[in-house]
């Protein structure tokens, strides 16, 4: 372990930018603010502006870890304790800094902070907690925030973090308690599982209770006093219930108003496509998620215990691919896992989609009458979205629909003619056969599955790319 105890924001920022890009779960949704003209930024209700990677991978926040100091020993990480990596940490005021000055620029629309565990889980869940506090109370701003809960941490520093931030995310890691145990012993199920059900429950109440009193006594109880804290300006009051400002907050008080999401490493361990999204969909339904990330394994350590993912086919993308695919189709379309997949058949098609292959291995619900199928069999039409089913449904209302019109409502009918008629009428002779239709849908596929395997994929935009700044120019 390489501490870097002289390194100036600038050097931290690149170490500790690099060290946050496996974590792909940082998206934003769902939330409005407004800073009433008093603070600085705002969060729109459909969330903040994305740039993506080409594999889909958010990269617009500023996403960056605490610290990549870790006392656990995670085989599949890279800031895991045994290996021999330069290490920085920020303080909380650096972080602040960085934050602010960033969106000045107009370089980032919102904070992504997540960390490896320094000490212990809750002296790190205490600074992660200080810093969004000082954001939000010093500084006032109104920016997205996505903070990583730390398993482990106390229930008070989790609750207290989810008044002042708009998602939080808990990464499950692996999809199973035998994974955790063979390469993340330090970790267990429940200590992940217990501030997700803890999350959930303060969403669902959404009261106001110890908003922001809670702050001061839960961070002077876990470790002193902080400075920040303690500055009369900061609109932190003594007693433990919320009571309404005299003045206008500068964000309305909401407990982790854009809800909570989590990762899984796929690829690490031997689970099937089917365990996968049935962890998933438990997710869903019992957790109350807004997302569950997909993130393929990479074997950044070369550890003998973990697969070798060398060569272009190593590193399993086209599967995070499908499993994002099934992700949505469980969460948008109303399909369940087990339609999706099976124990006989535990793993999806590489040639072809899986709303694709579920058609195909459902023939006999097809073609689909446009005219008179309703929104919930519509969906499950190959080549038709959650849009274009709505557009096709008011559509007909006052007209009678062909092909023609399909085309321009959006629908994709290079892959949904195979599985519909217009008044009756395919578009082209077609044979009603599997084999016939898979033959003619793998050729797009074939290309997708090339560019998805095709690209520099783990190259996270730094923020430096197009702004060729100096070290010391950025604060």
């Amino acid at each position: 372990m390489i501490i870097k105890t002289d390194a100036d924001i600038m050097e931290k920022l690149t170490i500790l930018t690099d060290a946050a890009k496996y974590d792909v779960a940082c998206t934003s949704s769902g939330v409005s603010r407004s800073s009433g003209g008093k603070g600085l930024g705002n969060t729109a209700a459909c969330g903040i502006c994305h740039s993506f990677a080409a594999d889909g991978r958010c990269i617009s926040l500023l996403k960056i870890l605490m610290t990549n100091e870790c006392i656990f020993n995670c085989k599949y990480c890279i800031n895991r304790s045994s290996n021999d990596v330069v290490r920085a940490t920020f303080t909380p005021e650096e972080i602040c800094r960085l934050t602010i000055e960033f969106y000045r620029r107009n370089y980032i629309e919102g904070l992504f902070l997540s960390s490896g565990i320094i000490q212990s889980p809750d002296h790190t869940m205490k600074l992660m907690l200080e810093t969004v506090l000082l954001l939000r109370t010093k500084y006032h701003f109104g920016g997205y925030i996505h903070l990583k809960g730390i398993p482990g941490a106390s229930a008070d520093l989790i609750e207290t973090a989810g008044w002042y931030v708009d998602r939080m995310s808990i990464n499950l890691e692996l999809p199973t308690a035998d994974g955790l145990k063979n390469l993340a012993p330090h970790k267990t199920r429940k200590n992940i599982l217990t501030p997700m059900r803890q999350i959930q429950k303060g969403i669902q109440r959404n009261t106001v209770a110890g908003y922001i009193g809670a702050a001061k006594n839960t961070l002077s109880k876990a470790s002193g006093t902080l400075s920040a804290l303690d500055e009369p300006n900061l609109p932190i009051r003594s007693r433990t219930a919320f009571q309404p400002p005299a003045k206008p907050s500068t964000f309305k008080p909401a407990y982790v108003p854009a809800g909570q999401s989590t990762q899984m490493i796929i690829g690490a361990t031997p689970e099937t496509d089917y365990q996968l999204v049935t962890v998933a969909e438990a997710l869903y339904k019992n957790y109350d998620l807004k997302r569950v990330f997909y993130s393929a394994f990479i074997n950044v350590n070369k550890d003998s215990a973990l697969p070798d993912t060398d060569g272009i086919n190593g590193v399993p993308l086209l599967r995070e691919h499908r499993l994002y695919q099934a992700d949505w189709l469980m969460r948008y379309y109303g399909f369940s896992s087990g339609e999706l997949l099976s124990e006989a058949r535990p793993n999806f098609n590489t040639l072809i989609d899986p709303k694709c292959d579920w058609a195909l291995r459902n023939l006999e619900q097809f073609p689909v009458e446009i005219n008179h199928a309703d929104y919930n069999t519509l969906l499950r039409v190959p080549g038709i979205g959650v849009t274009s089913a709505l557009r096709i449904v008011k559509a007909r209302r006052s007209a009678t629909l062909d092909f023609s019109d399909l085309k321009k409502i959006g629908v994709v009918l290079k892959r949904a003619l195979y599985f519909i008629t217009c008044n009756g009428k395919l578009m082209y002779p077609i044979k009603h056969d599997e084999n016939y239709i898979t033959n003619a849908l793998i050729g797009d596929e074939t290309r997708n599955r090339y560019q998805i395997e095709h690209h520099n994929s783990y190259r996270q935009l730094s923020l430096f790319d197009d702004y060729k700044m100096q070290g010391g120019t950025a604060i």
